[in-house]
């Protein structure tokens, strides 16, 4: 399927059936809706299938493991390490890729071969429902695509109108323990903090995500400790806040878990976890 830019062959729009942009700025044009389409990040999996494009699904990374469906499509790396020969072999028309989680150099490496890349980078929840717009259009779903974003935007208001005027409630949220990871306020985990009436302690670090010292938790002396982890199981490694009996969120007993695939996945799914947040976090504004 032919690929053009917009802005190096502007005459191509006239003619072409399908025009996007995607979130790093770059408007894609092809021929006709995609067809065989390769997701390179489990959450865009996910939003393929909300977009209902999942029947154009040809292939997927490791993880990506919802809808079922999803299951069973072949794999193709994981985000950080992609098998360019298997991606070549289910001859996409195009890749949902995700701008700070895949090897650029990957990215480039397929456009080169002619593969039509569209990059995913939500900052925020609006971002999601926009992502679901857009991969409607690629794929020619376009009606239960604007749906499911309708929905997303409304589920989003009423937790916004719900929550978001309740009083301040401090969070340092926990990616991982060793080494210490959170993230800035550009995250969309820090948007569900902020739909919840919450303030990341952590929001000014200059990275999306990175390191901080535990020093610098023990001085923020958060209300609430919130986490994700692996999988499902509350971590284990959040126990071990209980060293620093002082600190207000331990004192509280306000250390939580929320089960990652619900908070670090860009997918409607976030909105579960946004559920879960707001409701966390009342429960520490119910107790102060």
């Amino acid at each position: 399927m032919s690929l053009w830019l917009v802005l190096a062959f502007p005459a191509a729009c006239v003619a072409a059936g399908v025009r996007v942009e995607d979130m790093s700025g770059q408007a894609l044009v092809l021929d006709a809706p995609a067809q065989r389409i390769v997701s390179l990040a489990p959450s865009l999996t996910e939003l393929a299938y909300a977009a209902g494009a999942g029947e154009r699904l040809v292939g997927a990374v490791a993880y990506s493991d919802y809808p079922a469906p999803a299951r069973r499509l072949p794999a193709v790396g994981n985000a950080n390490r992609i098998d360019l020969e298997a991606v070549l072999a289910l001859q996409p028309d195009v890749v949902l890729a995700w701008g700070s989680g895949n090897p650029s150099a990957q990215l480039a490496r397929f456009r080169q071969l002619g593969i039509p890349v569209f990059i995913a980078e939500p900052h925020s929840l609006d971002d999601i429902a926009l992502l679901l717009e857009r991969i409607g259009v690629l794929a020619g779903t376009r009606a239960r695509a604007d749906q499911a974003a309708r929905e997303f935007r409304a589920r989003r208001d009423a937790l916004q109108a719900q929550y978001s005027d309740r009083p301040v409630v401090r969070v340092f949220y926990e990616v991982w323990h060793r080494p210490l990871m959170t993230v800035n306020g550009d995250h969309t985990i820090s948007a569900v903090i902020r739909l919840c009436g919450g303030r990341n302690l952590f929001a000014e670090l200059p990275q999306l995500s990175g390191q901080v010292t535990l020093e610098a938790v023990l001085a923020a002396d958060p209300d609430a400790i919130v986490a994700g982890g692996m999988d499902a199981t509350r971590p284990e490694w959040l126990d071990h806040w209980q060293r620093w009996p002082r600190l207000r969120a331990v004192r509280n007993a306000h250390i939580f878990h929320i089960p990652p695939d619900l908070i670090h996945r860009h997918s409607p799914r976030i909105l579960d976890g946004a559920e879960r947040m707001c409701e966390l976090l009342e429960q520490v504004r119910q107790s102060q």
